[in-house]
């Protein structure tokens, strides 16, 4: 099991404007919500008592961080860029420097993205008894930033930094201290911002950009995320299975599910026969499972929904 983030970073005003400023930038068209899709979705959270919630970037893209499959705003709709994949990062040491140089520029700004209104009502609801356990997709640690305790972060969290030789883990915030120590003199322009905490970047301008070692072995040091390509940790996925079958219904909050890894769980929870609902703008892979659907912003949806 992994622990969740604990986020202690201050950063400057200006990296907090900007995380502002995109807030709903990254979030699809959406229409207006039904008023009876709403009171559907009161009637299932107030018929469960020990609720299992999976999360994905959806309710991220409302607080400024943008997602990959979002129609017309997602990462895979305005580039013909892909996200980095773990066996490339591991081979190589070129793109662990592209990767770094970009996760460098990028880091102030992500780092400063703060909790939505989802991720509060989300907490609420755990603060309230009514939320068992939360699974998240995303790797921001705003969950932790909102409070979050009964929390599995699947995908590992972007503000820890792990090396892959002795596996000791360290924070991304220090990383961060050693790479302005390390390249004082480098300098580069950073294009848009991209989903998993980097900015995008010319492959020439981070051509001298250098990457420090792991301080107790040498090792190579990677984020502790889950890399496309990657499996997550056996033990996690066993544990988040046990405290779904703790669970007796299982609420989907922005996420397509088109990764395998939180998919296997509605899948377990649909041979449980356990109520399934989500709550996402566009289509997921579990639509079929559901016994509701409800389409509109996370924020919009959860705050008004209360946990009684």
């Amino acid at each position: 099991m992994r622990l969740p983030c604990t986020v202690k970073a201050l950063h400057p005003p200006s990296s907090r404007r900007a995380s502002s400023a995109l807030a709903g930038m990254f979030v699809p068209a959406c229409s207006s919500i039904d008023s009876q899709s709403l009171q559907l979705l009161q009637d299932f959270v107030s018929r469960t008592t020990r609720l299992f919630a999976i999360s994905g970037a959806g309710l991220s893209t409302e607080s400024g961080i943008p997602d990959y499959r979002s129609e017309g705003v997602g990462l895979y709709a305005r580039t013909d860029r892909r996200p980095m994949q773990h066996a490339e990062f591991v081979r190589s040491a070129k793109s662990r420097q592209r990767y770094w140089a970009r996760n460098f520029l990028g880091w102030p700004q992500f780092s400063s993205h703060q909790p939505n209104v989802a991720h509060k009502a989300l907490r609420h609801w755990e603060e309230r008894g009514k939320l068992h356990w939360l699974v998240t997709q995303n790797v921001d640690a705003l969950h932790s930033k909102a409070g979050q305790k009964r929390l599995t972060e699947l995908h590992g969290c972007a503000h820890r930094v792990v090396c892959l030789n002795c596996g000791s883990i360290s924070a991304r915030e220090e990383l961060q201290k050693r790479f302005v120590e390390q390249n004082p003199g480098w300098r580069a322009r950073a294009g848009a911002v991209a989903p998993d905490g980097d900015v995008f970047l010319e492959d020439e301008q981070a051509l001298h950009f250098r990457v420090p070692s792991c301080e107790f072995c040498g090792g190579i040091l990677k984020p502790e995320v889950t890399f496309f390509g990657d499996t997550v940790n056996k033990a996690t996925v066993q544990f988040v299975h046990k405290k779904l079958a703790e669970a007796d219904a299982v609420l989907v909050i922005g996420t397509s599910l088109q990764v395998y890894s939180g998919y296997r769980f509605l899948l377990a929870a649909s041979d449980r026969k356990m109520p399934i609902a989500i709550v996402n703008i566009g289509p997921t892979r579990a639509d079929h499972l559901a016994e509701l659907k409800v389409r509109g912003r996370c924020g919009e949806v959860l705050s008004v929904i209360q946990p009684f």
